[in-house]
């Protein structure tokens, strides 16, 4: 089975959680980067993030190599942004078609909860069979051990559904 993470982390939670889960699946990772990056801390991330969410652009990004075709396993992971996904994947699924594919998803939330992220990736994927979805709560912040444990044990149960 031939593995793909894509992900997009803008304070680096996401990031640690895909990082974590190629532990365990050893597949092949792409980090989706906007050429444009929002702030990272203070009023204007939310303000431009939120923003960005609620027109729903969709920002520029850097080129990837991946050819998709090339892989049985899609495992997508986002920051939850006004309860929805981050804009950067609203570039990426308008110019990448992913269909006919086994599709995990994962995201990270400050406490709020994945919101409407997990179901706007279905709807937008809907021609791919999904076999599971996880989300985690500040995995930097709060038992970031904990949350590594809880990505590898997600991500070997998804493996093993093949």
């Amino acid at each position: 089975m031939k593995s793909l993470i894509i992900f997009y982390s803008l304070e680096g939670d996401t990031k640690f959680i895909a990082n974590s889960i190629n532990e365990e699946l050893e597949g092949d990772i792409v980090e989706l980067i906007p050429v444009k990056q929002i702030p990272t801390t203070g009023f204007k991330k939310f303000l431009w993030g939120g923003k960005q969410v609620m027109f729903k652009e969709k920002p520029e990004l850097q080129p990837i190599s991946a050819d998709l075709s090339q892989y049985d396993l899609i495992v997508l992971g986002t920051p939850v942004w006004a309860s929805r996904f981050a804009p950067v994947f609203n570039t990426f699924l308008e110019n990448n078609n992913i269909s006919n594919k086994k599709i995990a998803l994962f995201c990270c939330h400050g406490g709020g909860k994945e919101g409407k992220t997990f179901s706007d990736f279905k709807e937008k994927l809907k021609d791919n069979q999904f076999l599971g979805e996880i989300a985690f709560e500040d995995p930097l912040k709060k038992d970031k051990e904990g949350n590594l444990l809880k990505a590898k044990e997600w991500i070997k149960s998804i493996r093993q559904s093949f």
